[in-house]
């Protein structure tokens, strides 16, 4: 029985601490990626161009072919001439009307009749022009939302795994967890804010502010609340007074009582301004990060990169603000709850639990 438990810690520690994928095109124009602390090389020839998210990147290559690396292996996608969008888990690619989809190592058809479409999380959303109908991949599964006579849109509001459309009869809708769910008909457009899992609106029939959690539809605010954005799990707005509120698993707590110079929301983090001041809500706890507005930040997962002071790159990572470089202007990504630094020079850093790996 030890024997099991010990091996079954090993196997989720080696779970959680598996490496996500982080490219870059070196000063030798090669293109590479940080895995496991250490640096791999995908490519020997100078790419064209790639677009990333936490566990894939998809790239033309030289010769023009798109691919895409996982981390584990790489696969040849196309030698055609295509457009594609990339989320953290999925890609979608279009060759003429053709789309196609890359999921977790498999290959897929959507449909050979495709107009618009967006990836996101963990849901593509499409339309197809055959059959005039809006549909959404989730979960390895296609699932038709509305059809049309003709004319056929996109959602009103898509999140990450979650998003807000108007049928043909204006009848707004919600498709969550492979189910929909109705919400009203208003002939008047309504400002959805969708996250990775939950959305808000300011619901014109109760004249309530509103959340769609977990397959219902509740009322935080008796009044329309000003301004409002959603994460993985929470939103966070502004009341009538001016308060910076967070909702959560039906508790609300105020983040601020005073008036925000600005404040954002991204998955797990949310920030905002007091003064000359800057706050984070991290991990249930508010932290002071800076003592100055940075002039320009990035926010994922649970981390929140920033312009420090000298003008290098700082990052909130679990409670702790580290320093990653003074150099000026250096650029930065996140990736996971990593931060990627690159420097003037076209070398690099790779900021992981509190160690620099550089290349």
């Amino acid at each position: 029985m030890k024997i099991s438990i010990t091996f079954l810690f090993l196997f989720f520690t080696t779970l959680l601490s598996a490496q996500n994928v982080v490219p870059f095109i070196d000063f030798n124009y090669y293109f590479k990626s940080f895995e496991n602390d250490n640096f791999r090389q995908i490519e020997f020839q100078r790419i064209r161009e790639y677009k990333a998210g936490d566990e894939l990147v998809a790239y033309i290559d030289t010769k023009g072919n798109l691919r895409v690396f996982d981390g584990k292996e790489r696969k040849d996608i196309s030698n055609m001439n295509l457009k594609y969008q990339v989320s953290d888990h999925l890609l979608a690619y279009n060759i003429g009307s053709t789309l196609n989809m890359w999921d977790s190592g498999k290959l897929q058809t959507l449909t050979y009749f495709a107009n618009n479409y967006e990836v996101k999380d963990s849901i593509i959303v499409y339309e197809d022009t055959r059959f005039n109908t809006l549909n959404v991949y989730w979960n390895k599964l296609t699932y038709p939302l509305y059809t049309i006579i003709e004319g056929v849109y996109m959602p009103v509001a898509i999140g990450e795994n979650i998003l807000a459309f108007k049928d043909n009869g204006n009848f707004y809708k919600v498709f969550w967890n492979g189910e929909i769910y109705d919400l009203g008909v208003w002939n008047s457009s309504i400002e959805f804010q969708a996250g990775t899992d939950i959305l808000c609106l300011n619901d014109p029939t109760t004249r309530t502010f509103a959340v769609f959690e977990n397959g219902e539809f509740l009322d935080v605010e008796q009044f329309f609340v000003k301004k409002y954005k959603a994460g993985r799990g929470f939103i966070v707005y502004e009341d009538l007074n001016g308060n910076l509120m967070m909702y959560k698993k039906g508790e609300k707590i105020q983040l601020s009582n005073f008036s925000s110079s600005f404040w954002d929301v991204k998955d797990d983090i949310v920030i905002w301004g007091e003064n000359s001041f800057v706050f984070a809500y991290q991990n249930n706890t508010k932290i002071q990060v800076t003592n100055f507005t940075p002039k320009d930040y990035l926010l994922k997962n649970n981390v929140f990169a920033f312009r420090n002071v000298m003008g290098g790159v700082s990052a909130l990572i679990d409670g702790k603000v580290h320093e990653i470089t003074n150099q000026m202007e250096s650029e930065y990504e996140i990736y996971g709850n990593l931060v990627l630094v690159k420097l003037f020079n076209s070398s690099y850093i790779v900021y992981k639990n509190g160690r620099k790996f550089e290349n």
